[in-house]
């Protein structure tokens, strides 16, 4: 609604009546706000105006404006928090979580994917269609965007987190934050940076060094001081605490991943009787339930050999190609069950402690680590896809930087939407392997790579 430049149709002072009206319909709108809460965010005292203005689309927005900051915009009668109201009540929105690399496209306008959502451990909020939503980043519980729920959780996750999940309102860097208060060193009363350096050394908070001519550096910061000590930042709840320990801080746990089956339209004659059609999802176990009854209901194995099926019409149109449909007419069981398995569509579900299952079409993508050629010739260590199986990139990063005593970088994976990747500085493959087979205990098979680890006694 922010994403561009909006215009401003008037700016006035909020009248005493519109005050005690507005600090009512935010008691009857965040219930969860208390009433010394309330009084907070609409003090009775303080400067608190009222702009009015027309969003790039046109629509009509009014915006509380507190000490110089927005701190509530109303909508079609629906009153709505900002960030900055947001990041001193963090909980007072059921909140999403996705990746940094995401912001910057939410920024720009767009609404929030579902496939870009990280599911922590605790699972995802609940929450209905039409409810409002606040979107953190991985790693920091300060929402940086407010939108409202496009469908309900349970909704999402029998969508396999496709589609869109929330149409965003208004986020951190939109046209909207700029009307909020900026801290600008010149027009405090230290009016240079060095000055107010100074000024803290002075006060013992810091301790400053100057390591060059008008270079000077923070070379110790006194965290007991009371001036530090005084600033309170509010306790999260224990929800969000959780969600924000399950993401971060408790012990990885691998998904499991269970390869399934899904009906394609040339198939569907076969497994119609079974009470399946077209997109329907089966199990291995069950796409051979479905195949052996279906040729013991047709009376279609063969009375001398029990081990071979009979291929009526259907079957030949399912499991053979046009140049043998006139040269083939029994099959084994075991061809039989396997071309049919080679024929359905790949798909496949992932479930994570504690967490519904997510159904997915086609294959799952192994973690992929690669080689690459840098500047003088060196090398580096590429792994990408670690989403996928609910690894954060930078957790990774930040882990294989202590084991490697390397420098690691995080960066978008090229031609992959929403993905990142870690660089790691030289050959680390042995390292990376170590960490994703032991540790995080991931199956070999999900990992492609591994075969490019420096051999022992050659040099990385």
């Amino acid at each position: 609604m922010f994403a561009k430049a909006f215009r401003v149709k008037s700016n006035t002072a909020i009248k005493g009546s519109d005050r005690r009206k507005l600090r009512a319909d935010v008691a009857a709108v965040f219930p969860t706000l208390g009433t010394d809460q309330v009084s907070e965010l609409v003090p009775g005292k303080e400067e608190l105006n009222i702009v009015k203005l027309y969003a790039h689309r046109g629509d009509a927005v009014t915006v509380y404006v507190s000490g110089g900051n927005p701190i509530l915009f109303e909508l079609e009668k629906n009153l709505y928090p900002t960030v900055y109201t947001l990041w001193s009540y963090p909980d007072l929105l059921p909140t999403f979580t996705t990746w940094p690399l995401v912001l910057e496209k939410l920024v720009g306008g767009a609404d929030l994917m579902l496939p870009g959502l990280v599911v922590p451990p605790a699972g995802l909020p609940q929450v209905e269609k039409g409810d409002l939503c606040a979107v953190a980043l991985v790693g920091n519980r300060a929402p940086v965007a407010v939108g409202v729920a496009a469908m309900s959780t349970a909704e999402m996750l029998t969508s396999g987190l496709k589609g869109r999940g929330f149409s965003v309102l208004h986020t951190y860097q939109d046209h909207l934050c700029p009307e909020g208060r900026q801290l600008d060193i010149k027009k405090s009363s230290y009016k240079k940076l060095s000055q107010f350096l100074q000024r803290m050394q002075q006060e013992q908070i810091v301790q400053v060094q100057e390591l060059s001519a008008g270079v000077e550096s923070v070379v110790a910061v006194d965290w007991k001081h009371p001036r530090i000590t005084s600033f309170v930042i509010p306790e999260p709840s224990p929800t969000s605490q959780t969600i924000q320990e399950g993401s971060r801080g408790q012990p990885y746990h691998p998904p499991d991943i269970k390869p399934l089956y899904c009906v394609p339209a040339s198939m569907t004659l076969l497994f119609q009787e079974s009470g399946h059609k077209k997109g329907s999802v089966l199990e291995g176990s069950e796409v051979r339930t479905v195949v052996i009854n279906y040729a013991k209901k047709n009376d279609l194995v063969d009375a001398d050999n029990k081990n071979l099926v009979k291929l009526d019409p259907i079957l030949c149109d399912c499991v053979l190609e046009k140049d043998e449909q006139h040269t083939i007419m029994k099959l084994p069981w075991d061809s039989l069950l396997s071309r049919c398995l080679e024929k359905l569509q790949p798909a496949y579900q992932v479930t994570f402690p504690g967490r519904e299952p997510i159904v997915k079409k086609g294959r799952i993508c192994p973690i992929d680590i690669t080689l690459a050629q840098r500047a003088s010739n060196k090398k580096v260590t590429v792994v990408r896809n670690l989403e996928a199986y609910g690894l954060d990139p930078c957790s990774v990063a930040a882990t294989l930087q202590q084991r490697c005593q390397a420098s690691t970088t995080v960066t978008p994976a090229p031609g992959l939407k929403d993905s990142l990747q870690v660089q790691i500085q030289g050959n680390q493959i042995h390292h990376l392997g170590r960490l994703l087979l032991e540790e995080y205990r991931l199956p070999r098979k999900y990992i492609q790579g591994l075969e490019k680890a420096p051999k022992p006694g050659k040099k990385k």
